[in-house]
């Protein structure tokens, strides 16, 4: 397995969301009043707040779930050890998981018996839709 440091990952994921123009304007609000440098602040710091307000369930669901929390990185030679093994991957991870553009359909197929990300999930189209019925 790679290091991130090895392998483009973006640091974030641009997302969109959809609010009340009266909820926007109150964003507006305390982004004018200095409570916040801009809409992104605001809707940052109300999501690591709510996160944080629910660590205890997050952890809990991390240990009963065995997910892994940050970067896995696969390539090829990593995969071949593995079929060497005659080792399955389950891979359960929040954060980011990349099969690197030079893993082949069937090697992916032999190795990995499941997938399941909460975060992003990059791989070559081939290898996603060879393992869609084992995306969760």
């Amino acid at each position: 397995m790679r290091t991130a440091k090895e392998n483009t990952m973006p640091e974030t994921e641009k997302i969109t969301i959809n609010m009340s123009a009266v909820d926007l304007g109150k964003i507006d609000l305390l982004v004018q009043e200095g409570l916040f440098s801009n809409r992104t602040d605001f809707i940052r710091t109300a999501i690591r707040s709510q996160l944080d307000k629910h660590n205890l369930e997050i952890q809990q669901s991390v240990t009963r779930h065995s997910y892994v929390i940050g970067v896995l990185v696969y390539d090829t030679a990593d995969l071949e050890k593995r079929r060497l093994k005659r080792e399955k991957l389950e891979l359960r991870v929040i954060g980011f998981l990349q099969l690197a553009n030079d893993i082949i359909p069937d090697l992916a197929l032999e190795v990995i018996e499941s997938i399941e990300v909460h975060g992003i999930f990059q791989a070559s189209d081939a290898v996603k839709a060879a393992l869609a019925d084992r995306i969760k």
